[in-house]
This record gives C-alpha cells, sequence and structure tokens, in this order.
C-alpha cells in the first residue's frame, strides 16, 4: 500500500493557523499536520468549543477547574492553563488551593478502606461524614468560592474514576446552588485530559441521581435522565 505525508508547507500552513489561534504547539499537533490533517482540523475545533470559546464559566473558574483537572491526571504538559489563571486574574494562591483539592481527590480511597475493613471496630464511623469533614477542613480559609471546589471535586472525582465521590459532590453542588450549565461545562473539561469515557461514566452518574430523586434537577435534565 502505498501511502504519501502531507506536503511540508501544507502541513506548516496549518500548524502556524493552529499556533495563532493557541500561542502555542504541542507534539501531536505535527503529526497529525502530518498524516491526518482532516482529523486535526476536527480535534481544534472540539478543543477550541470545549475550552477556548466562552460558555457558562468565567476564565478564572475555569482555569481553577483546569489546574485539579490537571494534577488528578499528572497532565504536566499543560502548564499553560497555570498562565491562563493568571490571565484571568486568577493567583498563584488560588491555584494552590485547586492542587490541595485534587490532592484530597487523590485521598478518597482511604475513606472506603475504612469502610470496607473496620467498620465493625468504628461503631460510628460514617464515611461520608468523615470525608466532607476533611474536605471541609482542608477547605476552611480557602481563596476560592464553595462552588467552585464543589465543581473542581466533581471534575476531578470524573478524572479519578471515583463515581460515589462524584455523586456526592453533585448533589452537594445542587444543594448550594451552583447551576446546571457549569457543573455540566466543569464536567466537559475531563473529555480529553481524563478520556472520553470517563466523561460519559460522569454523565451516567449524574442522570441516575435525577432519575432516583436525589437532586432537584430542571425539567431539561430531568427530561435528559429519561433517555435510555
Amino acid at each position: 500500500m502505498a501511502l504519501n505525508l502531507v506536503a511540508p508547507d501544507q502541513a506548516k500552513a496549518q500548524l502556524q493557523t493552529l499556533k495563532a489561534k493557541r500561542g502555542y504547539l504541542l507534539p501531536h499537533h505535527g503529526l497529525l499536520a502530518l498524516t491526518a490533517p482532516k482529523l486535526l482540523a476536527a480535534y481544534d475545533d472540539t478543543y477550541t468549543a470545549l475550552t477556548l470559546e466562552s460558555r457558562t464559566l468565567d476564565e478564572r473558574i475555569k482555569e481553577i477547574i483546569w489546574v485539579g483537572i490537571l494534577v488528578a491526571t499528572n497532565e504536566g504538559i499543560a502548564v499553560h492553563h497555570l498562565r491562563r489563571l493568571t490571565a484571568a486574574g486568577g493567583s498563584e494562591e488560588e491555584a494552590s488551593a485547586a492542587i490541595r483539592l485534587a490532592a484530597f481527590g487523590r485521598s478518597a480511597p482511604a475513606f472506603k478502606f475504612v469502610e470496607d475493613h473496620w467498620k465493625k471496630s468504628l461503631s460510628t464511623y460514617d464515611r461520608e461524614i468523615a470525608y466532607t469533614a476533611a474536605l471541609e477542613a482542608l477547605c476552611y480559609g480557602q481563596p476560592i468560592e464553595k462552588g467552585v471546589i464543589e465543581m473542581t471535586m466533581a471534575a476531578v472525582h470524573t478524572c479519578l474514576y471515583q463515581h460515589w465521590e462524584l455523586a456526592l459532590h453533585i448533589r452537594r453542588a445542587y444543594k448550594i446552588g451552583v447551576p446546571e450549565l457549569a457543573l455540566a461545562e466543569a464536567l466537559s473539561l475531563t473529555m480529553f485530559p481524563a478520556s472520553v469515557p470517563y466523561f460519559v461514566e460522569a454523565c451516567g452518574v449524574w442522570q441516575k441521581l435525577i432519575k432516583e430523586g436525589q437532586v432537584p434537577a430542571s425539567e431539561s435534565l430531568r427530561a435528559w435522565a429519561e433517555i435510555a
């Protein structure tokens, strides 16, 4: 089978356009430009709609959530999100808070471990109470808003495939009035760094909560929850 790479000049032109939009290039951009330019264009359109274009979240909040996602997924290459946070008026203190939230998310299985193995020896132990008490202690004096904490934790647990914790934070987000559109955007940011399948599973967790009446969902999302 004879295969031809895209002409270098053609690939270079596509990459120049991409760099002008984003301000940077990553290794996969060049490979796709030379081997699958249509895929690169579709990928860029999706990435643009996902994170570059404004939807519901303001840029500062979005980048705080991104920091949490990147720490949860060990995504060191995406350091440009720290620059975006600063450009959006965020601070290093807020970035540090998001890092602590992601680190806490990674520690969440410890609470399940105690529930699974030591519950009989700790008669008063309650996993949810223990988890939320630890989180509230961590968040005392944090520089970021409660709603942003809930969205960040929901995104972090999506990345870590921790559905019990994800469901908890979706319920907490509703309780404090986080808009559904904002929560949906926060979860959608996990699609590339965590994987689309993990995002699909997270949507299923939310859908199940609605079906079971555990959250006061809007009429539109209740209709979504009834889709098989």
